[in-house]
């Protein structure tokens, strides 16, 4: 039961982070468009990157549920493993969600400055990759401890 909620908080949580982190880019570019609306397509590029988090829980959630059924197949399930995915599933989960919301803000404030007439979609994606690093770290630390199971 415990892995199952692992498993669980991993898809949730990322998933709930990517869907907060894609309304503040929204709202920012819906704002924008008043502003300057030939920029659409900048906006949209922006708006889609916090989405990326929820996609990493839906890899990690595949990852560790394969290896949660062939232990549970073998019998060879113990208190280690169901603890090793469930802190596996919430480390994810809580670090996807953190990383989209904040990589949103950056975004967020990159929408707000083209709109704005500046010429930042380039930089504002090379900002926007640092919070982007942690989730993926996490993703690797998930895929590292369900191999080792």
């Amino acid at each position: 039961m415990l892995s199952f909620l692992g498993i669980a908080l991993m898809v949730g949580l990322t998933g709930i982070g990517s869907s907060i982190g894609v309304t503040i880019c929204g709202n920012a570019a819906v704002g924008a468009m008043k502003k300057n609306p030939d920029s659409l397509g900048q906006y949209i590029g922006l708006s889609a990157l916090p989405s990326s988090q929820g996609l990493y829980g839906f890899v990690g959630f595949f990852m560790a549920k394969s290896a949660l059924d062939k232990l549970l197949a073998a019998g060879a399930i113990t208190p280690f493993t169901a603890w090793a995915i469930f802190f596996t599933g919430l480390i994810l989960g809580v670090v996807g969600a953190y990383s989209a919301i904040r990589q949103a803000q950056v975004c967020a404030n990159g929408i707000q400055a083209i709109g704005n007439g500046e010429n930042v979609f380039s930089a504002t994606m090379v900002m926007a990759v640092f919070p982007e690093l942690y989730a993926i770290l996490a993703l690797l630390v998930t895929i590292l401890t369900v191999l080792s199971l």
